[in-house]
C-alpha cells in the first residue's frame, strides 16, 4: 500500500503488558482478592455500555453481571446478533480495539447443540460466550459478526451447563483412547470466546468448571491467551483442561492484541497445574514468514528451560497453522495493516472452505505439510518431551 497517496497510516496497535508477575502473582492475586477488581484487569475490559436482551436482564446471571456495573448505560435489543450500530457497520472499523475494551452484549443462547469434533476435542459444547475483549489480528470469530466484536456473555448458563450433563451422561464411559484424551471425552467450552477473560465478568467459566468437577467421564478443556489469576481458585480438580496458546514473541506483539504477553502464559503454567488444571499448549497459529523457524525454536528452548518437570510430564500441545479470511483482510486494513504484511500472503495461500461454510485462505497444502513436519522437527530437537496431540 503506498502510505503517501492513502494518508497516513493508522496508529499501530501496541502489546499491553498486562501483569507484572513480580507484584502480581496467582498466589498474591488469590490471597488479596478478585483479580477481576484490579486495575490492571479494568485495562482489559472497562464496561461503558452494555447492548442487551430483555430475558437475559431479567435472569439471575444477568443481575449478577449488572450488579457489578453500577451506572453503565444500557440498551434492551430484540437480538444479540442484531444490533445496528454494532454489526453491519463499517464506521466501526476505527473504533475496534475500543469496542472490545467498553461494550458488553448480553443475550440469550436458544440453540444448545454439542457437535462433534475429533481435533482439539470430542465434542463441541454450546459455548457461554461468543466474542472478545482481546484483538488477535487472526481471530475467526468477527468473520460472522460484521465490523464489531465485543464480547457477547449468554446468561442462561443454568440450560447450557444442564445441556452439558445430559450429554456427557449419554454417552458413557470412554470406550477407547483417542489424541483427544486417553480416559475421558474432552468438550472444548470455549470455542467462540475466551473463558479466562469471560470471567472477568461473570461466573459462567466457574458454573462450567464446577459442573465437570462432578463429571468423572468428561473434561472441560479451553483454550486462551489471557492469564487470569481468579481461575486459580476455582478447583478444577484435574476435570479441566488449560491450553495455553503461544507464538513467538515478535509474532505476538504484531498479532496478538491485547493479550497477555507470551512469557506470562508460560509462566502461568506450574500455578494452574498446581491448582487442579491439566495443562496444555496450543503452538497457534504457526504464521510463515522469513525467520520463523528461528523464533519457533527459541520459544520452544524457553519452554524447555523455565518449565518444571511436573509440567512437561502431562504436557501436550496442538499445532494449527494459520487461517485467514478475505472479509477479516479489508477489517484489518483499517485498523491494524501491518499484521496483513505477514497475515495475507496470496502467493502461499489458497482458499478452502471450512466445516462451518465459511470461505477461508489458507496455506497451499504442500506448505502447509511441509511446514508441519519441520515444527515438529523443531519440537523434537529442541522440546523433545512436548507431545504433540494434534496438528492441522
Amino acid at each position: 500500500m503506498d502510505q503517501s497517496a492513502a494518508g497516513p497510516a493508522p496508529e499501530e496497535p501496541e502489546q499491553q503488558a498486562l501483569f507484572g508477575w513480580s507484584d502480581t502473582s496467582p498466589a498474591r492475586s488469590a490471597a488479596h482478592g478478585a483479580f477481576r477488581d484490579s486495575p490492571r484487569a479494568r485495562r482489559m475490559l472497562d464496561v461503558r455500555e452494555v447492548y442487551a436482551e430483555g430475558a437475559a436482564l431479567d435472569s439471575p446471571r444477568g443481575q449478577q453481571i449488572m450488579a457489578r456495573l453500577p451506572g453503565v448505560r444500557v440498551t434492551e435489543v430484540e437480538s444479540h446478533w442484531r444490533i445496528p450500530s454494532l454489526h453491519g457497520n463499517d464506521g466501526n472499523i476505527a473504533r475496534w480495539v475500543r469496542i472490545k475494551t467498553e461494550t458488553l452484549v448480553l443475550g440469550v443462547k436458544h440453540t444448545l447443540a454439542t457437535r462433534p469434533n475429533g481435533r482439539s476435542a470430542d465434542w463441541i459444547a454450546p459455548g457461554p460466550s461468543n466474542g472478545c475483549a482481546m484483538a488477535c489480528a487472526y481471530c475467526y470469530v468477527p468473520r460472522r459478526k460484521g465490523f464489531a466484536n465485543p464480547i457477547t456473555l449468554f446468561t442462561n448458563i443454568e440450560a447450557i451447563v444442564a445441556h452439558v450433563r445430559r450429554h456427557v451422561r449419554a454417552q458413557g464411559p470412554k470406550s477407547e483412547p483417542n489424541q483427544c484424551d486417553p480416559r475421558a471425552w474432552v468438550y472444548d467450552i470455549g470455542e467462540n470466546g475466551d473463558c479466562s477473560v469471560d470471567a472477568l465478568v461473570c461466573d459462567n467459566t466457574a458454573d462450567l468448571v464446577a459442573a465437570f468437577r462432578g463429571l468423572p467421564t468428561a473434561k472441560a478443556s479451553f483454550a486462551t491467551k489471557f492469564v487470569n489469576p481468579d481461575l486459580l481458585a476455582l478447583d478444577p480438580q484435574g476435570r479441566t483442561r488449560v491450553r495455553f496458546s503461544l507464538m513467538p514473541a515478535v509474532d505476538a506483539r504484531l498479532l496478538d492484541i491485547r493479550t497477555s504477553p507470551v512469557d506470562e502464559r508460560i509462566a502461568a503454567a506450574a500455578d494452574f497445574l498446581d491448582a487442579g488444571y491439566e495443562v496444555h499448549f496450543n503452538l497457534s497459529p504457526v504464521v510463515l514468514r522469513p525467520g520463523w523457524q528461528r523464533d519457533w525454536a527459541e520459544l520452544l528452548d524457553h519452554l524447555d528451560d523455565v518449565l518444571p518437570a511436573r509440567v512437561k510430564e502431562q504436557a501436550a500441545a496442538e499445532i494449527i497453522m494459520l487461517t485467514h479470511n478475505q472479509s477479516l483482510h479489508e477489517v484489518n486494513l483499517g485498523w491494524h495493516p501491518r499484521a496483513e504484511d505477514v497475515l495475507w500472503q496470496p502467493d502461499a495461500q489458497e482458499t478452502k472452505r471450512s466445516q462451518n461454510g465459511a470461505l477461508n485462505v489458507r496455506y497451499a497444502r504442500e506448505i502447509k505439510q511441509q511446514s508441519l513436519v519441520r515444527i515438529e522437527e523443531l519440537i523434537a530437537d529442541h522440546a523433545p518431551w512436548l507431545r504433540v496431540r494434534y496438528a492441522f
